[in-house]
């Protein structure tokens, strides 16, 4: 009999624009909720003191290669300079979990 993995690392990748032409990408993490929300997940603040806030994300080309989402996570990476140009990656939970529950 044949079961599935419930731990497989799957996601799916979505390129727009271009694809990855751009050599620093923008990088927006966003975290699905049980109810179905999907938010944002807010970028770590600078060290306590430095009176700094922290710059957002980027990230290198292969940096963004490189990247795996988790299973409710969605990585949303844009060219700094060549807007039309990106990535997104979607968990796989994200969109079989709430699919099949519907």
């Amino acid at each position: 009999m044949r079961t599935t993995m419930r731990e497989s690392n799957t996601f799916l990748t979505h390129t727009f624009g271009r694809g990855l032409e751009d050599e620093r990408y923008a990088v927006e993490r966003f975290k699905s909720t049980m109810d179905g929300e999907i938010r944002p997940v807010p970028a770590a603040e600078a060290k306590a003191g430095s009176g700094r806030k922290r710059k957002r994300a980027t990230a290198t080309r292969k940096a963004v290669r490189e990247m795996r989402p988790a299973r409710d996570e969605i990585i949303v990476c844009t060219g700094l300079r060549t807007r039309d140009s990106g990535v997104q990656y979607w968990g796989a939970y994200l969109v079989w979990g709430h699919m099949l529950r519907r």
